[in-house]
């Protein structure tokens, strides 16, 4: 029996604060501004956070091994990253969506032990997420 997986679009906007330098975490978030102290945060204005995810996704996601497929894309690049669910997942924030490399769960935690943070992401691509005109379109597919 093949398996469901469960999807998730997100529309976001580039920011010319976008660092993507930390190592243990990825954002995107609904907030349109960001200072430099934002430095996981991959995309603003985000149309979705934790809490706007359609309740099937978020029932999969809490699965027991549940896997998480995170694709990036902007100006025709892509970047994966795979991370896990977890029962423990909260999914109720308002404003953010976090990927973490660490195990670490609080209302903002979409997924845990993830293959790569914001610091990961190549430098070509950041540059294109710098840039305030590039919509980010971000898929989160769930299996």
């Amino acid at each position: 029996m093949p398996v469901r997986k469960a999807t998730e679009s997100i529309l976001a906007w580039g920011h010319p604060n976008i660092q993507a330098i930390h190592p243990s975490t990825l954002m995107f978030t609904k907030e349109k501004h960001l200072s430099k102290a934002g430095d996981c945060i991959v995309a603003v204005a985000a149309d979705k956070a934790a809490a706007d995810l359609n309740q099937e996704f978020k029932r999969r996601l809490r699965e027991p091994n549940a896997k998480l497929t995170v694709i990036i894309e902007t100006d025709g690049l892509t970047q994966q990253i795979n991370a896990s669910g977890s029962p423990r997942l909260l999914l109720s924030d308002s404003k953010d969506i976090v990927i973490r490399r660490s195990d670490y769960i609080s209302e903002r935690t979409l997924a845990i032990h993830a293959d790569k943070s914001s610091l990961d992401l190549p430098r070509e691509f950041v540059e294109k997420l710098k840039d305030p005109t590039e919509t980010i379109k971000i898929a989160l597919v769930v299996a």
